[in-house]
């Protein structure tokens, strides 16, 4: 029974798998320039997000495509969605889905590295 829990937590759940095989779907279907544009940033999204968090994950890509699906049918300017600044407006919308993220590892790792350096400076 331990090899569905470690293969759910490596993969996902079946559930979350196939709601993002929708969101993939749902992006690739929108009209030009918004399916490029979304595709652009979820890329941007894989890299900055970092999100580990499976249901978070799903409910940030799933308001991703409800914006864009939007944005299409009413025939919204992307530039009116994204601003000026294109980095500013994908990591405001990462960082407001608070899941855990990579990153958040890594700094526990590095703070306690400190911390168990500074005991062995002390003893």
């Amino acid at each position: 029974m331990m090899a569905p829990k470690w293969i759910e937590l490596v993969t996902g759940s079946l559930e979350q798998n196939t709601q993002y095989k929708q969101y993939k779907a749902r992006i690739e279907a929108l009209p030009e320039p918004y399916g490029t544009v979304a595709k652009a940033l979820q890329r941007y999204f894989m890299y900055y997000g970092g999100v580990t968090d499976g249901e978070t994950a799903v409910v940030m890509f799933g308001d991703f495509a409800d914006l864009w699906e939007r944005a299409a049918a009413d025939g919204t300017p992307v530039r009116a969605i994204v601003g000026d600044d294109p980095v500013e407006f994908a990591d405001t919308f990462a960082q407001a889905y608070t899941g855990k993220r990579w990153i958040d590892k890594e700094r526990a790792r590095l703070t306690k590295a400190i911390e168990d350096a500074e005991r062995g400076d002390e003893e």
